[in-house]
């Protein structure tokens, strides 16, 4: 059999010259499953064309909702950090009150941080309405320990989600609350964009993976609807609709769990996630290889944590609605946890069975079609969403690159994944001490 195929191999590679060698090798050899991301890729494409025409016939407002808002920050060893997220906050243009929640995750052993959120002293001669409610939390419960203290000593109607380490710009408040302005919103998106950004390859990777990723793709999903994920980082909720859901619960990855919980009732009410653009937060992403792929590992093994064990009983249409349960079959299910395995073993047996020449050829049409989806996502981007085009342009000196980068995190994936199915890998998670992790419902 292994010396049919060989054969066949040769036969197309002598071909290869003319065009129906080169037909042949393509219908026998490319790897069409790929092709399967296109739906998805137009969607979100249409939805960002839709929102820019949106935005040029709009006409603005002048916002008369103005809620009050509680912060809560979770902090755990960000040091000096914290003191650029509270003084941000502190910062922001937005008329109404703004309750600051800082709570610091094991203080008795956390002295730094602590430190500077006792220093920091709010001036209502500058920064009238703001209010300081530091919550100390001397021993160490995790992540979503911190949020659900917040929780509970937050009087605001609408409750942010924010980490200690996140600097945000000066009308974040304003343009994310203005939303909630409609009942049927229980939760808004903001905008991250990496603080760090040239400090090595990785971080500039990571700034125009988060660029075409959060920044882009996000705006075409919340035209549309379907917004996937409201960030752990920088994300806004109804206090009401929070306290009705329980809350954060105890297991990682509490943002991805939380949207997911709050996409069950879609299928109940007329609810809706939007996507902020104009919210921006600046957070640091790691700097080194390593420290990026230990990220992924807790991020992208969540995933199958979340979507197979956790939450398989609610993604049915009935409880999501169609449109997001489709979107969760497609850009959950498939594209992040089966499409790297069929990536990974395409490339294996590539390599095993294809002439050097077959491989070179269709391994370089596969980079020519996804260079050019980035290219047509980043200039979309930059001409129809980018806050900052001056500073993305920048980023077109590592399109060429990009396609190869996220290659090998698509490859990553499979090793998250598989370390999640085999050994519970987010059990192992630095988010929380493992004696909570423990005592949480088993899935």
């Amino acid at each position: 059999m292994l010396e049919l195929l060989q054969a066949q191999f040769v036969s197309l590679i002598a071909g290869i010259g003319s065009s129906e060698g080169l037909t042949d090798l393509f219908l026998m050899l490319f790897p069409f499953f790929l092709l399967a991301e296109l739906p998805l890729n137009l969607f979100i494409l249409t939805g960002v064309i839709r929102w820019y025409l949106r935005q040029l016939s709009a006409t603005p407002v002048s916002a008369t909702y103005r809620p009050r808002v509680s912060c809560i920050i979770t902090c755990y060893n960000e040091g000096r950090d914290v003191e650029k997220t509270l003084r941000t906050l502190c910062e922001q243009l937005y008329p109404g009150e703004i309750e600051l929640i800082p709570v610091v995750d094991g203080a008795s052993i956390n002295q730094d941080t602590m430190q500077v959120v006792r220093d920091f002293q709010v001036d209502p001669r500058i920064h009238s309405r703001r209010f300081l409610r530091p919550i100390a939390k001397w021993q160490r419960g995790g992540r979503v320990s911190s949020l659900n203290a917040g929780l509970q000593a937050a009087t605001g109607e609408i409750v942010f989600a924010l980490d200690g380490d996140t600097s945000f710009d000066n009308n974040v408040v304003s343009a994310m609350v203005r939303h909630f302005e409609d009942p049927n919103v229980p939760a808004v998106s903001g905008c991250l964009r990496v603080r760090n950004t040239w400090t090595s390859f990785t971080t500039a990777m990571q700034a125009l993976e988060y660029f075409l990723s959060i920044h882009v793709s996000k705006v075409g999903l919340s035209e549309w609807n379907t917004v996937n994920n409201v960030s752990g980082a920088f994300g806004a909720f109804r206090r009401s609709f929070l306290v009705h859901i329980g809350g954060w619960d105890t297991h990682t990855a509490e943002d991805l769990d939380t949207t997911l919980r709050i996409k069950s009732y879609f299928g109940r009410r007329p609810l809706r996630i939007p996507f902020e653009p104009r919210a921006v937060a600046h957070t640091d992403v790691p700097t080194t290889l390593k420290s990026f792929f230990m990220q992924r590992l807790r991020w992208d093994g969540d995933l199958f944590f979340l979507y197979i064990r956790k939450h398989a009983h609610s993604m049915n249409p009935r409880m999501m609605g169609f449109p997001n349960f489709l979107m969760i079959l497609a850009g959950g299910l498939f594209f992040q946890l089966v499409l790297p395995f069929l990536i990974v073993g395409y490339t294996v047996a590539g390599l095993i069975l294809l002439s050097t020449e077959a491989i070179f050829f269709l391994f370089t049409l596969i980079y020519i079609v996804y260079l050019l989806v980035t290219v047509i996502f980043y200039v979309a981007g930059l001409l129809m969403v980018s806050d900052r085009p001056k500073e993305d342009l920048k980023f077109a000196l590592l399109l060429p690159v990009f396609p190869l980068f996220m290659f090998l995190l698509r490859c990553w994936s499979v090793v998250c994944t598989l370390n999640e199915i085999l050994r519970r890998g987010h059990e192992e998670t630095a988010m929380a001490p493992w004696w909570v992790l423990k005592r949480g419902k088993k899935f």
